[in-house]
């Protein structure tokens, strides 16, 4: 078919609006203020190309493609900059959301459109994620359940296989269990330091509703170095170990070796403990990641709508569209290098043209990388150190007052 026949004519809206796909992909076709500009970005870009003096061997659907490109471009821009200033934020927490903004029918699915992303506010949720495990090493936070076992005390059997001897979970029989705590531990020292019956029946009823009956009341106390303390609770610990029975035990590879041996009369007794299940502690992934942010590529950006665009970013895609424009036109007329006139012949611009459009192309992608970095949180924090200490800098060199006094 001859090129003649996709000569540039000026659109209008009803050209766009009444055609089937004036769009390859569709994204904005319902946009009123990119369908709008839609015109006038192709009266635009074909002056620029210096049309009505001369023709233009592509018509307004070409340019509409390069302004959805342009306008594509800017989005993503603006979504990877949200991604390198947010991604920890969503990783984890913000419900992922993944797959192609068409089916495989070609047609605009509803599970990704067109929206700005709201502001975000940080929250420091992977850093929680990063570090909840060591909450679970000391035992107050984490990700995973502890448990609670028994094991029930035999007469003369000293030793007790945690894993297949014990009283706990059937789901948990036979895996590597991570012991936290057993109880199996006296009062502390300090508890029997003063008399539990020094004072009034009043004072010990209140001290006993409070939890601590075993202490004595303020009144008995008599300021005494730390020296004493020391030497008093290890003088009650000592006796409790050597006149007492002074149980014990101890724990390897899964195995309870409790001291001393039990006796008969010990039999049926039970000593209890808490545990992680090993297996639960090496995982990697916890239920309430499943479906959330896990990566770049699934979280929930979409492509801006373009009447959400303010004016520095409408100029940004009407300059790519230019370039995109550029690009497309030195690709057709570089396969007809050469046109047939009457009296010779008349070379056309088409290489010269592909290549300016590509170097415009890649100058605006730069302009708009470096400003997006220019105001990344990174750079916001940077320069905020910069005006603290330009300002303490300035405030050093104020004259001090001097007090005579």
């Amino acid at each position: 078919m001859s090129k003649f026949a996709y000569l540039y004519e000026e659109p209008t809206i009803a050209n766009f609006t009444t055609s089937a796909a004036p769009t390859p992909y569709g994204i904005y076709d319902a946009d009123n203020a990119f369908i709008t500009e839609s015109v006038q970005v192709a009266k635009y870009v074909s002056a620029k190309l210096g049309h009505p003096v001369m023709q233009l061997e592509f018509n307004s659907g070409s340019i509409w493609a390069c302004f959805e490109e342009a306008v594509s471009e800017y989005s993503q821009q603006i979504n990877h900059y949200n991604t390198k200033n947010w991604m920890w934020e969503h990783y984890g927490s913000t419900t992922r959301e993944s797959g192609s903004s068409f089916g495989n029918d070609g047609t605009a699915s509803s599970q990704m459109g067109t929206g700005s992303h709201e502001p975000e506010a940080p929250h420091l949720g992977s850093t929680f994620l990063l570090s909840e495990q060591y909450g679970e090493a000391v035992n107050v936070g984490g990700g995973i359940s502890m448990h609670t076992g028994s094991i029930v005390l035999t007469g003369s059997k000293q030793v007790y296989d945690l894993e297949t001897e014990s009283n706990i979970s059937s789901s948990h029989l036979n895996k590597r269990l991570e012991i936290q705590k057993v109880f199996n531990h006296g009062p502390a020292a300090i508890s029997k330091f003063y008399d539990p019956f020094a004072g009034s029946y009043d004072n010990i009823e209140l001290l006993d509703s409070f939890g601590f009956g075993n202490v004595s009341p303020a009144v008995s106390y008599i300021l005494r170095p730390m020296s004493y303390d020391l030497a008093r609770a290890n003088a009650i610990e000592t006796n409790d170990l050597v006149r007492k029975s002074a149980y014990s035990f101890e724990i390897i590879n899964n195995q309870m070796r409790v001291f001393p041996r039990p006796e008969s009369t010990d039999a049926g007794n039970k000593i209890y403990f808490h545990y992680y299940v090993k297996g639960d502690k090496q995982e990697t992934t916890r239920t309430y990641t499943n479906n959330k942010v896990s990566d770049p590529s699934n979280i929930p950006y979409k492509f801006i709508t373009y009447e959400e665009i303010n004016a520095a970013g409408r100029q940004w895609i009407r300059k790519m569209t230019l370039a995109l424009a550029k690009e497309l036109l030195g690709i057709i007329r570089s396969k007809y290098a050469n046109m047939p006139l009457p009296n010779g012949e008349v070379s056309l611009d088409g290489e010269a043209l592909k290549g300016e459009g590509r170097e415009e192309k890649a100058a605006a992608l730069e302009e708009l990388k470096e400003f997006l970095e220019s105001v990344s949180l990174a750079e916001g924090t940077r320069k905020e150190q910069e005006v603290a200490d330009a300002q303490q800098a300035v405030l050093n060199k104020a004259p001090l007052k001097i007090y005579i006094g």
